[in-house]
């Protein structure tokens, strides 16, 4: 089903809607800061497992990100977040970034792997905050990229809900998305390393 929702004034009556269908294990389409992405409750294993497959991946083979509405909870799923480390973090969230961070031990347990790391993301997005502020924990995420050999991330919603809206339970119509993806930074080793330069222009 899509649902129309206006990113700059998020129905909140929707965005609860959403929020309850991901507390039940559903799996969304929804607008982030740069392109539109695939996300699920991150205290859903099953729906964990669904987008995996809905990305043609074993779970353990997959590199999905974690989607935080702020840094507050930022220490159950990531470790060893010194002072410099989250002053970067807080110059430059919300923004179009993937962080990626030495992950905390319940990381591996939830992706069936030996993951050191995991990616963080606080998209400069109201529709995707709100719904996690409203799901009360991180949405696991990882971004839709189009079958065209020419065009790699679609940016019109309704060809995007036509692609995906009978494989996922919602498809948010937030508008049109961009087709650059977020800045890829490696914090993990203690260093500041771009691994992918997206939109995003880091700030250190």
């Amino acid at each position: 089903m899509q649902h129309i929702i206006h990113h700059e004034n998020p129905d909140p009556q929707k965005i609860r809607l959403i929020a309850d269908l991901l507390d039940r294990g559903g799996v969304i389409v929804y607008p982030t800061d740069t392109v539109y992405a695939l996300g699920c409750s991150l205290q859903h294993k099953r729906a964990i497992e669904r987008l995996a497959k809905l990305k043609g991946l074993k779970l353990k083979n997959a590199n999905f990100s974690i989607v935080f509405n702020d840094l507050s909870q930022l220490s159950d799923y990531a470790r060893h977040i010194d002072r410099p480390t989250f002053k970067l973090l807080n110059k430059n969230l919300p923004g179009p970034f993937t962080f990626i961070l030495e992950a905390s031990p319940r990381i591996p347990k939830l992706f069936d792997s030996n993951k050191k790391t995991i990616g963080i993301r606080i998209p400069n997005n109201n529709i995707a905050l709100q719904i996690v502020e409203q799901l009360g924990h991180p949405m696991v995420t990882t971004s839709i990229h189009d079958e065209d050999d020419i065009i790699e991330y679609s940016t019109d919603p309704n060809i995007i809900a036509g692609n995906w809206e009978n494989l996922v339970d919602a498809v948010i119509d937030g508008g049109y998305g961009l087709n650059v993806p977020s800045t890829v930074v490696d914090l993990s080793a203690g260093e500041i390393e771009i691994i992918r330069q997206g939109i995003g222009e880091l700030m250190d």
